[in-house]
């Protein structure tokens, strides 16, 4: 048991104690409090420490989401902005912005930035529904996905070799990338008038639609959750007892199960929203959209890569001192090729996804990739990607394409006019700027540039 850290004597208090010595409050500002808390308090204390010093992680998100909402929601009463059926829509107009902006993070955290994101999302999109679409051909859905991944993997490899081998700066690479891939994209389209459409009579092609139009009934949509919470709670508890045995640092016992009843009480709100009727007397519409699964199941498999396995670990050493992760022996070419091509496939995924939101349609009109890959680093950054990179996760982007997604929906409510499109872009610009001005301040509060 270990013994009342309040007892411990002033100068050999540890990481764990209560009174944090000055060593360990420098240790608190870049290690997770998980890692040095003992008890529920201290961890409070070590978070509440870390917010100080600059590190706020998705505190500010969190309360932009806040006021967004609270704001739109008194500003267009006649609208009522946070009731269910927005809700939903708003979410699933954020798909896209959450899925770019994962797939954005990959290559900020290696200080790096993909401007060709929105350009190869479409290209991306535009493949998949060519391919299902094609006569005589008969592509599987899923073959068309996974050919869409490797074509867009393919072209994010290629740029990423542009800047890890023959160091050109990404910035400029994926500029060039861009406008390439938007003067292909029109090539692929077949013309710049042109509209591609889902048959969503044929089961095939109706799988690609229903990624975002189609719905999951609220009694699965219960049972989901309760397996989800069960199998991630479970796993999460077991692994804490298994580090414990093992002598080694686990969080607190109560946070764990705060986090887990948080999880749960999150999912089971996201659940009744969507199971209120968002349709007509006519014509009942109740379920969760396949997005959320989607989002969710991209999102863990990104968290996981990123927090527990090598790849990820190098990308932050890469991302906080490229010559110290150079010296210890990674190879840093290897790794920016690899995250230019992840980017780049998650990115096609997003462009699917954008063909569904748009009920199976692509076209010229459909989405501008200017303004996409502008949204996708915005999000990203907005969520808590630094863009000094080796600092941010995969629920950062989230967060941010939820951001981005409820500012663009909520000033499309406010039936503004010729002032509805310059809106767009200058809130989420001025969002985007507070952001930036956080990171560096956070930065400049820690006393360096590049930290892991």
């Amino acid at each position: 048991m270990t013994a009342d850290p309040g007892e411990t004597p002033a100068g050999t208090a540890g990481a764990g104690t209560a009174d944090l010595t000055l060593d360990a409050k420098v240790a608190a500002a870049d290690v997770p409090p998980a890692l040095i808390a003992q008890s529920l308090g201290q961890y409070v204390r070590a978070s509440w420490l870390r917010v100080r010093s600059g590190n706020s992680g998705v505190l500010p998100v969190i309360l932009a989401i806040v006021v967004v909402a609270v704001v739109f929601e008194i500003i267009t009463p006649e609208h009522a902005f946070l009731r269910p059926s927005n809700l939903v829509y708003i979410f699933a107009l954020s798909t896209v912005y959450m899925v770019l902006a994962m797939a954005e993070t990959v290559v900020l955290l290696l200080a790096e930035v993909d401007l060709s994101a929105g350009a190869v999302a479409l290209i991306g999109g535009v493949i998949a529904f060519k391919l299902v679409q094609q006569p005589g051909a008969n592509w599987p859905w899923w073959l068309a996905v996974l050919a869409s991944l490797a074509v867009c993997g393919a072209i994010g490899a290629l740029q990423g070799a542009l800047t890890a081998v023959l160091r050109v700066p990404s910035f400029v690479s994926t500029l060039a990338g861009f406008l390439l891939w938007s003067g292909v994209l029109v090539v692929i389209l077949g013309g710049a008038d042109t509209t591609l459409s889902l048959n969503t009579s044929d089961p095939n092609q109706n799988i690609i639609y229903e990624m975002v139009q189609g719905l999951i009934s609220p009694v699965v949509g219960w049972i989901i959750l309760a397996v989800v919470v069960v199998a991630a709670g479970g796993t999460t508890l077991l692994r804490s007892a298994a580090r414990r045995r093992r002598g080694l640092v686990t969080p607190p016992l109560s946070l764990t199960a705060i986090k887990i009843a948080l999880a749960a009480i999150l999912g089971a709100a996201v659940v009744i929203i969507c199971s209120v009727n968002r349709g007509s007397s006519l014509k009942s519409v109740t379920g969760i959209p396949w997005d959320i699964p989607i989002v969710l199941v991209l999102l863990a498999a990104w968290t996981l890569t990123l927090q527990r396995t090598r790849f990820g670990r190098y990308m932050y050493a890469i991302g906080g001192n490229p010559e110290a992760a150079r010296r210890a022996g990674i190879n840093l070419a290897a790794i920016r090729i690899w995250a230019f091509a992840l980017c780049s496939a998650t990115a096609a995924l997003g462009g699917i996804l954008l063909g569904s939101f748009f009920y199976g349609e692509y076209s010229s009109n459909t989405a501008d990739p200017g303004q996409l890959v502008l949204y996708t680093v915005a999000a990203a950054v907005i969520g808590g990607v630094s863009l000094f990179g080796g600092r941010g996760k995969a629920v950062h982007g989230v967060l941010g394409g939820l951001l981005i997604g409820g500012i663009a929906y909520g000033v499309s409510l406010l039936s503004l006019g010729s002032l509805s499109t310059p809106l767009t872009y200058i809130l989420p610009g001025g969002v985007l700027l507070i952001a930036v001005l956080i990171d560096v301040q956070s930065r400049r509060g820690s006393g360096s540039v590049n930290r892991v």
